[in-house]
């Protein structure tokens, strides 16, 4: 079940940030990341077993490249070789998507727009300026939601939930039935309360040698 969100995750994460597919390799997938200072690609593997951990790891020489795994770090931090350091990891979580038809919070309104497999979300405060935003990448029976930031003055007024909710409802009409994400210690705690549940922790390190 987690290599399977892991799977739909990275098929996702490549869709909604438009990077080449997934590359298959022998312990999971590569994804090359465009236009980032800190990551030029990751490796992303659907299982954290030793002898995967260790064979992705010594595939790479190029340095600010990441690897991430369904494990809690101290679980693999022995099988790294040198040069490999430990960032902040994620959350991998996973919901059956119900309609709940959210009305935007007063003051405020909301635009949706698909544009190939991605679906963006924006609301607008009453000056027309962005207030929060998030998208999501169409998998056909799967979504996977990415990018859901609320901006700095308008955060506890309920628009991460709103956008979330709004995506769902969108992802529904489009026959979609489960919903993916990764998220951090601040997002998990919001989604958690949308119903959302963690999987598994995604462990992040880095080259850097």
């Amino acid at each position: 079940m987690v290599a399977d969100i892991v799977r739909t995750w990275v098929a996702g994460w490549a869709v909604s940030r438009r990077t080449a597919p997934p590359v298959g390799k022998p312990w999971g997938f590569y994804i090359e990341v465009a236009g980032s200072p800190d990551e030029v690609g990751r490796h992303v593997l659907p299982e954290a077993e030793e002898s995967l951990v260790r064979g992705a790891a010594a595939s790479v020489s190029v340095p600010r490249t990441w690897m991430k795994m369904p494990a809690e770090p101290e679980e693999i931090e022995s099988w790294l070789p040198r040069g490999w350091f430990w960032e902040e990891s994620g959350h991998l979580m996973a919901v059956d998507l119900t309609s709940t038809y959210p009305v935007a919070p007063e003051g405020y309104t909301v635009t949706v727009e698909t544009r190939g497999a991605v679906t963006y979300a924006r609301v607008l405060d009453s000056a027309g300026e962005q207030a929060a935003q998030g998208q999501m990448a169409s998998l056909g029976e799967a979504v996977v939601v990415d990018r859901v930031v609320t901006e700095e003055a308008h955060r506890r007024r309920g628009l991460g939930g709103f956008v979330m909710r709004t995506l769902a409802d969108r992802a529904l009409e489009e026959g979609a039935v489960l919903g993916v994400l990764g998220a951090t210690d601040a997002g998990r705690a919001l989604y958690e309360t949308l119903g959302w549940k963690k999987h598994t922790t995604l462990a992040e390190c880095v080259y850097r040698p």
